[in-house]
């Protein structure tokens, strides 16, 4: 007979809740009825060593946590400045944000104990400042120049960040069946003084990360740690009042930030002529034909009617487009066999995060076990990633 793990029940209830599993669900991983699963719960009966770790992966926790007394401490929840209206978080985004959650958490720690300088643009402004000032102060301390882009606007945008200290994570799913919805969240901020950390759903295309990133840089600078999943508001269509202001205001930023006033105004009235310059346009600032004619709207560049007329040809445009693009990756995806893993799991771990364990791995002051799990990635394969690094 197997050995039994004797866990402590309570932990094992607040570990399937908080990962917003069911008990169907939960006995189903480990092939169990949930009449049987939740004797376990109840504290009556006990499941085998081999049942326990595999509801430990499940739940996305360490396996040792089960035999504690009690629940201990978790993360504080991040402040939701979702829509009233929005939908509970799901497993995934809840593991999404637990597993960001811990990487910042080492990492703040690490920078406080070896005496890191704080970051001075954390909290450095309020929603009560103008968000064109705190939009110009997130280019001048990024060093970027929405009109001088030197490689594709998204590359630069997270290259500068983490070269100023900010830690970028993006990715869809966790695994193949735990996908990211990117109705639900598209991005959220981590407002540290040592490591702040922003996460970017790469579910959308490059336009949408885009405008996340610099939304949630916006939350970094007036230091409001949150889940956002409303981002690139078309303020005609909906009414503020189901948007929490701080999301207004950050997207106020991001706009300011990505289509600065002067770089707008100064474009020829012949720019909103036809979709084609339109699209051309805002691909060259890295921001989708939404945002722009959004953005040329409440700069009095276009009238009410012509947002109109300008907006659905752009919607049919940009559905034509999400066709060549959908095409585009089947026949990629049929060359290269689908994008490479370990790029996927260097983005989602933040390029800069992943040297920082690197390194600290390298010179003797993290031990394997530890940098194996910060990375996801097993210790013979860490070379995998100073390829993609280099």
């Amino acid at each position: 007979m197997a050995d039994k793990a004797f866990i402590t029940s309570e932990i094992l209830k607040w570990a399937r809740k908080s990962a917003k599993i069911s008990v169907e669900d939960a006995a189903k991983k480990i092939s169990v009825s949930p009449e049987r699963y939740l004797t376990w719960e109840d504290g009556i009966d006990f499941p085998t060593i081999r049942q326990a770790k595999i509801l430990a992966k499940s739940f996305r926790r360490p396996f040792s946590l089960f035999f504690l007394p009690e629940v201990p401490k978790d993360f504080h929840p991040l402040q939701d400045y979702r829509r009233d209206d929005s939908q509970e978080l799901d497993t995934a985004s809840l593991f999404i944000i637990r597993e960001v959650q811990e990487k910042q958490n080492w990492i703040s720690q690490l920078f406080e104990e070896i005496g890191e300088n704080t970051l001075p643009f954390v909290g450095k402004y309020s929603i009560n400042d103008n968000p064109e000032v705190v939009a110009k102060d997130i280019l001048d301390t990024l060093k970027i120049n929405p009109s001088d882009y030197k490689k594709t606007p998204i590359s630069e945008w997270i290259d500068k960040a983490e070269s100023a200290g900010i830690f970028i994570s993006r990715a869809s799913f966790l695994h193949s069946r735990l996908v990211l919805d990117r109705d639900l969240i598209q991005g959220f901020a981590i407002a540290d003084k040592y490591a702040p950390f922003v996460f970017v759903n790469s579910k959308n295309w490059n336009a949408p990360q885009l405008f996340t990133l610099v939304h949630e840089l916006a939350h970094i600078w007036i230091a409001k740690s949150g889940v956002s999943n409303e981002i690139e508001i078309d303020f005609t269509d909906k009414p503020k009042s189901k948007f929490h202001p701080v999301e207004l205001f950050c997207n106020q930023v991001a706009a300011n930030a990505l289509m600065p006033k002067e770089l707008i105004t100064q474009l020829g009235n012949d720019t909103f002529e036809s979709n084609n310059k339109i699209f051309k346009q805002s691909k060259e600032l890295g921001i989708s034909s939404f945002a722009f004619l959004v953005r040329a709207l409440n700069l009095n560049l276009i009238s009410q009617s012509e947002y109109k007329s300008l907006k659905q040809d752009a919607q049919n445009e940009f559905e034509k487009f999400l066709e060549r693009e959908k095409i585009k990756k089947e026949k990629q995806k049929e060359r290269k066999g689908g994008p490479d893993a370990y790029l996927l799991r260097l983005n989602k771990n933040s390029k800069l995060f992943t040297r920082i364990v690197m390194d600290s791995f390298n010179n003797g002051s993290l031990s394997p076990s530890i940098a194996s799990n910060l990375l996801n990635t097993q210790i013979n394969k860490f070379q995998k990633f100073e390829k993609l690094l280099a």
